[in-house]
């Protein structure tokens, strides 16, 4: 019997393989990267739990910049539907690659030029060379000649103006108006001012999307049904008047 070939055979089979011997879990990138978020944490007070802080915080910034932004309702100009003091949340990819504001939509802008030096929350009306027009015999808005039932989002006991108005929005701008008529300087206020109370498409920040504060008041905001009636403006239609 041999007795030397049971430990050679078991030297053999315990030795690594040539595979187990080069493989490496990690792999060099990955130890790299390890290395420099440890050197990082290393040199940032409070270690790791700082750096996952920063991180998150960049995050954040990168997200309301280019994403989302939330905005605090400053006023009554939009009640019911949205109360001083709301928290909402405004996207700022809603109206980005081609895409448009719509009637009803519930818009922020900068009213730099146009209502003040101040982001404003109202909603649209109109839109490039539609006619608004207020108001017909039964006290309604007209948009393009068809008359918008506003009492889904209008302010109890408010009528849809007391101003009247005969207004042809120019292209590549807004009117707008806010809920709470009686407590909201809009566009009916600016027609005489530097652009007749158009606010350009340009100016606009996002369309508001959710009230995310107060939670009991928590809501998606939707776009009206009030609107979808209203026929496209009349074709070569331009300018404005009041």
């Amino acid at each position: 019997m041999d007795t030397e070939a049971q430990p050679t055979e078991r030297d053999r089979s315990s030795r690594p393989s040539d595979s187990e011997e080069t493989s490496d879990p990690g792999g060099p990138e990955e130890r790299s990267r390890f290395a420099l978020v440890s050197r990082v944490s290393a040199w940032v007070p409070g270690g790791r739990i700082t750096l996952t802080l920063l991180t998150c915080l960049l995050f954040l910034l990168l997200l309301s910049t280019f994403v989302l932004r939330p905005f605090q309702i400053p006023s009554g100009s939009m009640e019911p539907g949205l109360r001083i003091g709301d928290r909402v949340l405004v996207n700022k990819l809603a109206y980005r690659f081609g895409a448009q504001p719509q009637r009803g939509d519930i818009v922020v802008f900068d009213g730099t030029g146009y209502f003040g030096h101040a982001d404003y929350i109202k909603r649209v009306v109109g839109m490039g060379a539609d006619r608004v027009v207020c108001c017909d015999k039964e006290g309604k808005i007209e948009v393009n000649g068809r008359p918008v039932d506003e009492s889904g989002f209008l302010y109890p006991g408010n009528s849809p103006s007391t101003v009247p108005f005969d207004v042809v929005v120019p292209d590549g701008t807004l009117f707008v108006l806010g809920d709470h008529r009686g407590d909201s300087s809009d566009s009916r206020d600016h027609l005489g001012s530097p652009g007749g109370g158009m606010i350009p498409v340009g100016g606009v920040i996002g369309r508001a999307d959710w009230i995310v504060w107060p939670f009991g008041h928590a809501t998606r905001l939707q776009r009206p049904d009030a609107y979808a009636r209203v026929p496209a403006p009349a074709a070569g239609r331009a300018g404005a008047h009041g």
